[in-house]
């Protein structure tokens, strides 16, 4: 069986290291990228399985990027979880048309169970 694939859009290089290391530990193969304007030739060339997205990314944002996937006909079923430290994180996912959220600082096994929950809806 294949690997699932998670592809992570955050700007903070701790971050990206803590999660790809408890992603890829869980079996999950894990490509990361720090910036968000060419989200949709970055899940074009990964193809992943669930996507990991910072609000606060440079180049476009978030937001735009979450709804430029969301509004590609190819790429909009694939699930966005909005990970961003931010009062507003539930309007921004709204916004956004992201599946989920987990806001930061988050604990772990939160962030583990929802990429998990969705995963397992795609079996």
């Amino acid at each position: 069986m294949s690997k699932k694939k998670i592809l992570i859009f955050d700007d903070d290089t701790a971050i990206l290291e803590v999660i790809t290391i408890i992603f890829e530990e869980n079996g999950y193969q894990v490509e990361i990228s720090e910036t968000s304007h060419d989200i949709l030739e970055k899940v074009e060339q990964y193809r992943p399985d669930v996507i990991l997205m910072d609000n606060w990314i440079p180049k476009i944002g978030g937001v735009e990027a979450t709804k430029l996937l969301k509004n590609h006909e190819e790429f909009k079923n694939i699930p966005v979880i909005y990970v961003t430290a931010n009062n507003d994180i539930v309007a921004l996912a709204e916004e956004a048309q992201a599946d989920d959220y987990v806001a930061k600082p988050f604990n772990l096994e939160d962030l583990e169970d929802k990429v998990a929950k969705y995963l397992q809806e795609q079996v």
